[in-house]
């Protein structure tokens, strides 16, 4: 029954309502340089996908935050559901990182540089430590925030190793990098999987861990804080999943 209502129902509206916005994303960014409109229309569809998807997802911890702040959001990243539900609970003006890849997809491609999004290439050590610089500099100038996946995309089960970007990005930044742990989302649509069930699912977030005065240096050191902070914020094992 679950697999039917998403074939017919969910899987529709979600198509339909990403064609709408999207298209609405990309005329925005004729008028509005700064993503900040194409940012207002992907938090609409990120409540649009939850909604017509039957998942209710729990913030803990926003209490946390300055309302007022800027931050890096480093995050644990399971589904294809994460970044809906990360843009429609966290109430702030971010961007994120995104495979270079995607920034050739038509369509696609435009929303997200129009929107600010930031492109890494795996592939170039040198790209991916421009793209970096470029998510600091957007940080401390623009006083926008970053979210990234540190893992470097879904991890089908566990919590795989954190690369260095997030520590790299808020220590040049110097603002406070958050760690957060999505909880459940992966048994609503599991990596692989076409099935979306309905369900529930929790965002957890820690305590700002402040950067100011930090070295760069020092960013192997936060990212194995990262790590043990998003593992225990899930509530799983401290070992990274190779």
């Amino acid at each position: 029954m679950s697999f039917l209502r998403s074939l017919l129902f969910s899987t529709p509206l979600i198509a339909l309502a990403t064609i709408v916005l999207g298209t609405c994303s990309v005329v925005a960014g004729w008028f509005d340089p700064s993503g900040r409109t194409q940012h207002a229309l992907a938090r609409v569809w990120g409540r649009i996908l939850l909604a017509v998807s039957f998942i209710r997802v729990r913030v803990e911890g926003l209490e946390n935050l300055d309302p007022h702040g800027h931050y890096v959001f480093v995050s644990n990243h399971t589904s294809y559901m994460d970044i809906p539900a990360l843009l429609t609970l966290l109430p702030y003006q971010f961007r994120f990182f995104a495979k270079s890849g995607l920034y050739r997809i038509p369509f696609l491609g435009t929303h997200l540089r129009r929107a600010g999004h930031l492109p890494v290439d795996r592939s170039s050590p040198r790209a991916s430590l421009k793209s970096m610089s470029e998510g600091a500099r957007i940080v401390a100038q623009r006083g926008v925030s970053v979210l990234l996946f540190p893992e470097g995309g879904r991890a089908p089960e566990g919590l795989r190793a954190f690369k260095e970007g997030a520590a790299y990005i808020a220590i040049k930044a110097a603002v406070p990098v958050v760690p957060m742990a999505l909880v459940g989302m992966r048994q609503l649509l599991p990596m692989g999987s076409i099935h979306l069930r309905s369900g529930r699912a929790t965002l957890r977030i820690g305590h700002p861990i402040p950067t100011a005065g930090m070295k760069i240096a020092a960013r192997d050191t936060l990212t194995t804080r990262l790590y043990a902070e998003v593992s225990a914020l899930i509530g799983g094992p401290l070992q990274p999943t190779l």
